[in-house]
């Protein structure tokens, strides 16, 4: 129980790698307040959290309206009156299609979702975790723009994902005066539901072949990941036996990111 007294806000908790936070982290103890785009889901996982004999609070609310998100964060924080971790998880993969075919409003779309959204969830939460005068905030980015350029048509995920690993070292910095600490995840290959949020339009033509030795994911033979392997790390960043790490990137992919083509 690493986290037991905590309030862990988790964004994406509808599902996936989300779920998976959201689920572990009230098992260690943390109050999470559950945000998601839908509210079925989000009332799905408050409601497995609650089976489960945890606490949860859910938010619904799309990270594109600033108003209508600040306002959702504020009474789930509200709710539990503190906040201690932030878990900045909510994301799409948008559409992969190459740079000349990819339109100004589907670029704009995965960038106000995923870099825009996580900026405007540290943007809402950090003068909480100021006030409390310390945190944990982990970032969810992807091996995709940090370690992998290789996905043809990807160009606006992978900015977006690139831009979270330096959003997160830059506020690692700044806010360590605060006793707020700062770090992101590059998940590999998971086990999860955001490739049904993917649309790709002649993604093979941006594709430039790479030959991999047998097995793209060498520690399980090509065998993907699940939300569960995230959401273990997570919970440790969160936790005080992580309290001497900030500004780090921990690639979670089986070794997928080393392989060379």
């Amino acid at each position: 129980m690493d986290l037991k007294d905590r309030v862990a806000l988790v964004t994406g908790a509808g599902s996936g790698i989300g779920k998976a936070c959201a689920l572990k982290m009230a098992a260690e103890g943390a109050r999470v307040i559950a945000h998601a785009h839908k509210e079925q889901e989000t009332k799905a996982t408050v409601d497995e959290i609650g089976r489960g004999g945890g606490v949860a609070f859910g938010i619904t609310a799309d990270l594109r309206d600033d108003k209508g998100y600040q306002a959702a964060l504020e009474k789930g924080i509200g709710h539990f009156g503190a906040l201690d971790v932030v878990v900045a998880n909510a994301g799409i993969n948008g559409v992969w299609a190459p740079i000349d075919e990819l339109q100004p409003d589907e670029w704009d779309n995965t960038l106000d979702t995923n870099l825009r959204g996580t900026y405007l969830t540290l943007h809402y939460t950090v003068p909480h975790l100021k006030r409390k005068g310390r945190g944990s905030i982990i970032i969810i980015s992807s091996i995709n723009g940090t370690r992998v350029f290789s996905h043809g048509g990807a160009s606006a995920y992978s900015t977006t994902k690139g831009g979270l690993l330096a959003l997160g070292q830059m506020t690692a910095l700044e806010l360590a005066k605060h006793k707020i600490r700062v770090n992101v995840i590059c998940p590999g290959k998971i086990e999860s539901e955001i490739g049904e949020n993917t649309r790709a339009r002649s993604s093979e033509e941006a594709s430039e072949p790479a030959d991999y030795p047998g097995g793209k994911i060498p520690l399980t033979d090509g065998q993907a990941g699940t939300g569960e392997d995230i959401a273990e790390m997570v919970s440790f960043l969160a936790s005080d036996r992580a309290k001497f790490i900030t500004g780090t990137p921990v690639w979670i992919d089986g070794g997928e990111s080393l392989l060379v083509g």
